[in-house]
């Protein structure tokens, strides 16, 4: 298990969590966590469309990016340790017009001072939407 203190966080906090700033204003919703990965949800609706009808990749890096930055800050001691996104790049594969997509978080590397997480977003068809990179600094809390 990768999560701090050996427990995956409390799922009702992960459900309240997202409903202030970016994630409550495009609807993001927590799905599952278990040893090794978080997953997120996003509708796909006209507030994240482009203007041409299709999911529109800032939202998907916004999607990415969340569920990245949730899984890093629960692997560290949030008491000690902060986990702010350094870079994020995505390769867009498909796209979607309406439903729902689905992003998984999976460790590529947890160390102590950096962490890589890879971010695949699906769609309800689980077919591939986005695939994410996103590199976070692992930083002392005085220092946010």
């Amino acid at each position: 298990m990768i999560w701090f203190g050996d427990k995956a966080p409390d799922e009702n906090y992960l459900r309240n969590s997202f409903k202030v700033a970016m994630p409550g204003f495009l609807g993001i919703e927590f799905v599952a966590i278990d040893d090794n990965s978080l997953t997120l949800r996003m509708p796909v609706t006209e507030k994240v469309h482009q203007p041409f009808g299709r999911l529109h990749g800032g939202a998907s890096v916004v999607l990415a990016e969340t569920a990245g930055s949730m899984a890093a800050a629960f692997c560290v001691d949030p008491a000690q340790f902060a986990c702010v996104g350094m870079e994020i790049n995505a390769n867009h594969i498909r796209p979607v017009r309406d439903g729902w997509v689905y992003a998984s978080a999976t460790p590529e590397a947890i160390g102590r001072t950096t962490q890589v997480w890879s971010i695949r977003i699906r769609d309800e068809a689980d077919r591939l939407v986005c695939i994410s990179r996103l590199t976070v600094a692992v930083i002392p809390v005085e220092r946010k």
